[in-house]
C-alpha cells in the first residue's frame, strides 16, 4: 500500500502565506509528494501594501485581487474557507470557524483539518491601545473591504459638500490619519493627489486647497519613526510642501464622531479618521494550544521558524516573533521579511518531509522604501551591493518600490502572466478615470 502524502496546512493567505502555498503546491502538491492546504477567512488576496491606494481610490481593487480557489487550481494546492479558532497539538488538528456570509447565512460549518506540518501566517492587526472611540469612529486599513469603505466615505463626503446649501461644518472634508508609519504617511500623500482629482470631476463648489485638510498624527517625535532619520526628514519635507498638517509628539486620547482629541487637550476636527498606529497579532494566537507568545500575541519562533514548543508548527510574517541576531528586538514586520521567510520555508519543508535537518533563516535587511504618490518616493538601500546604506529618492526609488509588487506577482504567477498583465494594464488604464469615483 502506498504511503499517505505528507499533510502541510498553511493558515493565512497574505503575502507570505499565499507565496508559500503556491511554491509548495508547484514543488510538492503537483507531484503527489505532499497535500498542501491553504486556509483563509476571506476568498480573495490583496497585497497589503496596496491598501492605501485602494483607500485613496487611485487603484481598482477588482483588478488586483487574486481568487484563492483559482490560484489553488492553477498551482496544485487546496483552498479552504474559514478563520482559525484553535489547534489540537496532540491530535494535530486545526480548528476553523464556520463561515457566515453578509446576509448572516452559514456557508461552511465549523471544520477540522489534520496536519503533519502546520504553518501559521495570519499577519497582524492594528493596535488601538484601547483608545476611546477608535472602534466606533475610525477605520483601520487592515483589509480590502475597510479600504473600500473609507474610499466610499470619502466620495460621499465630497458629494455631500457639493450639494448642501449650508456652509461646511468645521469637520467636513477634514481627514485625520493617526499613525505616521509607512501606511499613514503614504496614505496622506496619496489622498492629497486623489482628492484634487475627485474635485476635478465636477465638484466645482469645493476648493481643495481651502476646503480639504489632511492631518497626519504621530505619537513619536518624528514621522516614520522605525525608519532612518534622513528618510523621515525627506518625507516630512515633501508632505509640508503638499500642505499636509503633520502633528508629531501627539498622543491621541479619544476619537469622536467629529474629530480627534489629543493628550494636551488639542482638538482636531475630522469627518474621516483612519487609525494606522501600532500593530499586534490576532487575539486568537494568545496562548493558543500552549504555544509561546509575546505581549503582542506573536508566536515566538526559533531561527528555523519553528515555534519554541512544537517542532511541527511553524510561524512567520507579522504574526511571528523571530530573533534577529545582533539587533535589539525581533525581525521587523515588513513585506520583505515575509517574502524571504516564504522562500526559505519553501526550500526547508521538503527537507523536513525527507527527514533532513532544517537550516536557520537569516534576515537580509534590503532597506526601506516609502511611496508618496506620484510626487516622489524616498528610501534607503542596504547591503554589500551599495556599500552599507544608500539614500535614494525620485524616479529610481519609485521604480524600485513598484518592483516590490512585481516580485510578489512573479512569485505567484510566473513571468509570462506578469508581463501580459502589465501590458494589459498599460492599455486599459487609458480608458479609465484616474481616480475611482464610486
Amino acid at each position: 500500500m502506498s504511503e499517505e502524502p505528507h499533510r502541510i496546512v498553511v493558515v493565512g493567505g497574505g503575502a507570505g502565506g499565499l507565496e508559500l502555498a503556491t511554491r509548495l503546491g508547484n514543488k510538492l502538491g503537483r507531484r503527489g509528494k505532499a497535500h498542501v492546504t491553504l486556509i483563509d477567512k476571506r476568498r480573495t488576496h490583496l497585497w497589503k501594501p496596496l491598501l492605501h491606494e485602494i483607500a485613496a481610490g487611485s487603484m481598482d481593487l477588482g483588478v488586483h485581487q487574486i481568487d484563492y480557489l483559482a490560484q489553488a487550481y492553477w498551482h496544485g494546492f487546496t483552498f479552504r474557507l474559514g478563520a482559525l479558532i484553535g489547534i489540537d497539538r496532540g491530535r494535530r488538528i486545526v480548528r476553523v470557524a464556520p463561515y457566515i456570509d453578509d446576509e448572516g447565512r452559514q456557508v461552511t460549518p465549523a471544520q477540522e483539518f489534520g496536519y503533519d506540518t502546520l504553518v501559521i501566517a495570519i499577519g497582524s492587526l492594528t493596535n488601538d491601545f484601547s483608545t476611546r472611540g477608535v472602534k466606533s469612529h475610525a477605520i483601520a486599513l487592515e483589509t480590502a473591504e475597510e479600504a473600500e469603505r473609507f474610499h466610499s466615505r470619502l466620495v460621499n463626503a465630497c458629494i455631500r459638500a457639493q450639494t448642501q446649501t449650508e456652509p461646511l461644518r468645521p469637520e467636513q472634508l477634514q481627514v485625520a490619519i493617526i499613525g505616521a508609519g509607512a501606511t499613514g504617511t503614504e496614505l496622506a500623500a496619496e489622498l492629497h493627489k486623489t482628492t484634487r482629482q475627485l474635485v476635478a470631476y465636477g465638484f466645482d463648489r469645493i476648493d481643495p486647497d481651502k476646503d480639504i485638510k489632511i492631518n497626519l498624527i504621530e505619537a513619536a517625535p518624528r514621522i516614520l519613526p522605525a525608519l532612518p532619520e534622513r528618510l523621515s526628514e525627506a518625507a516630512q519635507k515633501l508632505l509640508k510642501g503638499l500642505k499636509v498638517r503633520v502633528h508629531t509628539s501627539a498622543r491621541v486620547m479619544e476619537v469622536t464622531g467629529n474629530g480627534v482629541t489629543l493628550a494636551d487637550g488639542t482638538s482636531i476636527p475630522a469627518e474621516l479618521v483612519v487609525w494606522a498606529a501600532g500593530v499586534k497579532a490576532s487575539d486568537v494566537l494568545k496562548d493558543i494550544a500552549g504555544l509561546e507568545t509575546n505581549p503582542l500575541n506573536q508566536l515566538v519562533v526559533r531561527p528555523t521558524l519553528q515555534t519554541t514548543r512544537d517542532d511541527a508548527i511553524f510561524a512567520f510574517g507579522d504574526c511571528a516573533a523571530c530573533p534577529w541576531p545582533g539587533h535589539e528586538g525581533t525581525v521587523p514586520p515588513r513585506a520583505q521579511a515575509a517574502h524571504q521567510q516564504a522562500s526559505h520555508l519553501a526550500k526547508q519543508l521538503p527537507r523536513r518531509i525527507a527527514g533532513m535537518p532544517l537550516r536557520d533563516w537569516h534576515y537580509r535587511d534590503l532597506g526601506s522604501l516609502v511611496s508618496l504618490g506620484h510626487y516622489s518616493t524616498v528610501g534607503s538601500l542596504m547591503g554589500k551591493l551599495v556599500g552599507g546604506n544608500l539614500f535614494i529618492e525620485g524616479f529610481l526609488a519609485g521604480l524600485m518600490y513598484k518592483s516590490l509588487y512585481k516580485m510578489h506577482q512573479l512569485a505567484l504567477h510566473g513571468p509570462t502572466k506578469v508581463v501580459l498583465d502589465t501590458v494589459a494594464r498599460v492599455i486599459t488604464r487609458r480608458t479609465e478615470p484616474v481616480v475611482k469615483l464610486h
